[in-house]
């Protein structure tokens, strides 16, 4: 059995093959480990084999690990934010990638007011329409961005979306494609938005060639969650 850190190595590897393909440079992607379930020991080896940034869903879960981890890590919120918890996210997290609510956008200004720096955040499209799925509607991200971008103590920096893992590969592509339109819409006006958060370990491929600067890996770094 392949250990995280042989993963994550072969993984890279992969990454860097794609890129090619794309003829993007290394510096046109984050990778994003996902480590949701995992402990401080399989972050840190993933960590030793070049990983530096690293998505968690839950505040609880990853608060501890935040605090034991002395590590340079850049730390992502990826899971849905419950207003309640917006002051520790606020205060523990680099960014934020589900940004759905205005008023949980208000309430993470209001915290991170206590931190010189401010917090990174990512819109996040319900792009397929799913019932199941957090999300704003694509038609409703203008009004939306224009009450975050006035806001003292967050940086919008773009949109975030996961397409229906259940969908044909061209309606995946054809989700992929809508993401980026709305995403070079959003560049021509605000100069903070650099980054199209979208893609994960079934369809990073695809979301690459078709304009993700960010994949949040979980599987291809860590293995099946038990």
């Amino acid at each position: 059995m392949s250990t995280i850190k042989e993963k994550t190595t072969n993984f890279l590897n992969e990454i860097n093959e794609v890129l090619t393909r794309c003829n993007l440079g290394k510096e046109a992607l984050t990778i994003i480990g996902a480590s949701k379930t995992k402990d401080i020991n399989e972050i840190r080896e993933a960590y030793q084999a070049g990983i530096r940034h690293f998505g968690e869903n839950y505040l609880q879960e990853a608060e501890d690990k935040i605090y034991k981890l002395d590590l340079d890590i850049t730390w992502h919120f990826i899971g849905s934010i419950q207003k309640r918890k917006s002051k520790k996210i606020a205060h523990l997290f680099d960014w934020v990638h589900t940004l759905e609510r205005i008023e949980v956008a208000k309430k993470l200004d209001k915290e991170r007011s206590e931190l010189s720096k401010k917090l990174n955040v990512c819109i996040q499209i319900n792009v397929d329409d799913e019932k199941s799925k957090s999300g704003i509607a694509i038609d409703e991200v203008d009004k939306f961005v224009v009450e975050i971008n006035n806001m003292e103590n967050l940086t919008l920096r773009g949109l975030m979306a996961i397409p229906n893992p259940l969908a044909s590969k061209e309606n995946q592509i054809k989700s992929f494609k809508l993401l980026k339109r709305k995403f070079d819409e959003l560049q021509k006006n605000y100069k903070t938005v650099d980054t199209l958060s979208m893609g994960m370990s079934a369809d990073y491929e695809p979301a690459i060639a078709h304009g993700s600067t960010m994949v949040r890996i979980g599987t291809n770094i860590f293995g099946k969650r038990t």
